[in-house]
């Protein structure tokens, strides 16, 4: 049996696809591989989203998986693996061989934390490596960490871990923050935040876990080492994909789909919303946009069959 439509991913654009959708009467399922709200979850606080909060990112994506539901669209927890073309829309695989089919297509997969790839990144994921402040911080009560980036992201989780640790290590290859500047004060109004700019991670240093972060100047190319039990990293991020889906879209050098002012993707009854875009901001405000609009010209789409 086809569904009128999947959405792929329940962060923000898929959510707000998925209530968008359901709301027009459109029979809509989303399949998710894990909890609601995608990287919305892992943040601690959302200060930024139009007339809502301060909000848990945790609990804000229990809002609006609350509301998709609320408006008829079906939340299926399902690992999808690949994806192809049919005769009548789309063709989805999970993991475990069940197959979903469709008439139309969302892409909200989002995205995921680059890795660096340097020395003791993968051998201590998970034993001092972290990409997720607000799920690991209570590990690293009253010891000294570090946190890799400049940007919103790196800046607004080093002043969480500053709620928990001793002291919190800042290191930027570049000599300024790229962190908009409300976050940047509170970062420099925070004592327990030390930066070391124009410094780069060339290696993660420990025996049973992380013991040192190696880092070298830029500028001089002398190098020390910070002893710290955990390191965060937020140094970009990766688009998420499954097989068969670079088959079906364009994307950009970084792997983003590139769609169409309306998340066309070029296909009929293919659309792409969210942070799987490429797009010159990534916010959950921008997420949910995409999401309301991919919808609608799903709707559109279906209605015009």
């Amino acid at each position: 049996m086809y569904d009128d439509l999947i959405v792929l991913g329940a962060g923000p654009a898929g959510l707000a696809a998925g209530q968008y959708a359901g709301r027009a009467g459109v029979r809509v399922r989303v399949l998710e591989k894990g909890p609601s709200g995608g990287q919305m979850s892992d943040t601690f606080m959302v200060e930024n989203y139009p007339g809502v909060g301060p909000i848990a990112g945790a609990e804000l994506a229990a809002l609006m998986e609350e509301q998709a539901v609320k408006f008829g669209a079906v939340i299926t927890r399902a690992e999808v693996s690949s994806v192809r073309r049919d005769e009548q829309g789309f063709s989805l695989r999970t993991d475990s061989g069940t197959e979903y089919k469709c008439r139309a297509l969302i892409v909200a997969l989002g995205a995921s934390p680059t890795k660096l790839g340097i020395p003791g990144e993968s051998e201590f994921t998970g034993k001092g490596v972290s990409y997720c402040a607000i799920c690991d911080a209570p590990f690293y009560r009253d010891r000294e960490v570090a946190v890799v980036g400049g940007g919103d992201s790196a800046v607004e989780e080093s002043v969480y871990l500053a709620r928990f640790v001793s002291a919190v290590h800042i290191i930027h290859r570049r000599d300024r923050l790229r962190a908009i500047r409300e976050i940047q004060e509170k970062a420099f109004r925070e004592p327990k935040i030390q930066i070391h700019w124009s410094h780069i991670p060339v290696a993660i240093l420990g025996k049973d876990g992380v013991e040192a972060i190696r880092i070298r100047s830029v500028k001089d190319g002398s190098e020390k080492d910070l002893p710290v039990y955990g390191v965060f990293f937020y140094v970009g991020l990766r688009p998420n994909s499954l097989e068969g889906l670079a088959d079906l879209v364009k994307t950009d050098e970084r792997g983003f789909i590139i769609t169409d002012e309306n998340m066309g993707c070029g296909i009929p009854g293919l659309f792409a919303a969210g942070d799987v875009r490429a797009k010159r901001l990534r916010q959950i405000a921008t997420a949910v946009g995409d999401g309301a609009l991919a919808a609608n010209m799903a709707q559109q789409y279906l209605e015009s069959l």
